[in-house]
């Protein structure tokens, strides 16, 4: 089993877990532990999770810093406690990588990253990114020469989210171009029926008018020539992108899919 499949099979745990009824600090909890799972895979660290993970078998447990946040700490004891009640051999296995991707950012001094995260989940913001190119032989040389790819992060290719697919055994490196935007947008669009902020005659005002914004938004509606875009801003690349609602025409949105899944 991959430490893909396993992040995945985690992300199942979390959903098990979760109840349409139940307490606001469970729902916290649980929150939490769903987001750490996706954090580490949105953020490209697969790898480098299953490498700490493998030190921590070696013998060198982790602790919890006193400065912790708070959240992560209970969720930290939720799990433990889990692991202790659980009849299930699986089930005690998989409430130790959430407990062991707690302990990761924790103790890899990313807390404050993996918070930011969080609030965008929250508020909807656009699915993260790690790089921005301009063209594919920009992107296909950052890669090419990069110590240790993001593997399974997202990054803008001409405006277009791919997928960094990174195979360390072999040293594969691939770039394959992901839906993640248009299933944002027909999300979106189901959540927050557009209703635009400004319009433009042509594309080129469009993007004069993001360029020019001090603060700009993470994500707005507008009209261009008639049509819908999002205008969107990603801070942690300062990348600012216009994407036409246009790419999740046919999309179809799997409602049926539990809060804590995968």
């Amino acid at each position: 089993m991959t430490i893909l499949d396993t992040l995945n099979e985690a992300q199942g745990l979390v959903g098990r877990y979760w109840k349409e009824e139940q307490s606001p600090e469970q729902a916290r909890i649980l929150g939490c532990a769903r987001d750490v799972l996706i954090f580490i895979s949105a953020t490209g660290q697969p790898y480098r999770f299953e490498d700490y993970r493998e030190r921590l078998q070696a013998g060198n447990p982790s602790r919890l810093a006193a400065t912790t946040e708070e959240l992560v700490r209970r969720a930290a004891d939720f799990f433990e406690q889990l692991r202790g009640e659980s009849q299930s051999e699986r089930e005690r296995a998989l409430a130790l990588v959430i407990i062991d991707a707690l302990h990761f950012i924790d103790s890899t001094g990313q807390l404050d990253d993996f918070k930011r995260y969080s609030r965008e989940l929250d508020s909807n913001e656009p699915p993260r990114v790690v790089a921005s190119f301009d063209t594919r032989e920009q992107a296909e040389a950052w890669l090419r020469n990069h110590p240790s790819p993001p593997h399974c992060a997202s990054i803008l290719i001409a405006g277009r989210y791919h997928t960094v697919a990174y195979d360390r055994e072999t040293n594969g490196r691939y770039l394959p171009p992901s839906r993640e935007l248009e299933y944002y947008l027909a999300s979106l669009e189901q959540d927050s029926p557009p209703a635009a902020v400004a319009s433009f005659d042509t594309l080129q005002e469009a993007e004069a008018w993001l360029s020019a914004q001090p603060a700009p938004p993470r994500r707005a509606w507008v009209r261009i020539s008639g049509e819908v875009y999002l205008a969107v801003y990603h801070p942690n690349v300062n990348h600012r992108a216009l994407y036409p609602l246009s790419l999740a025409d046919g999309f179809e949105i799997n409602t049926d899919v539990e809060p804590g899944s995968a």
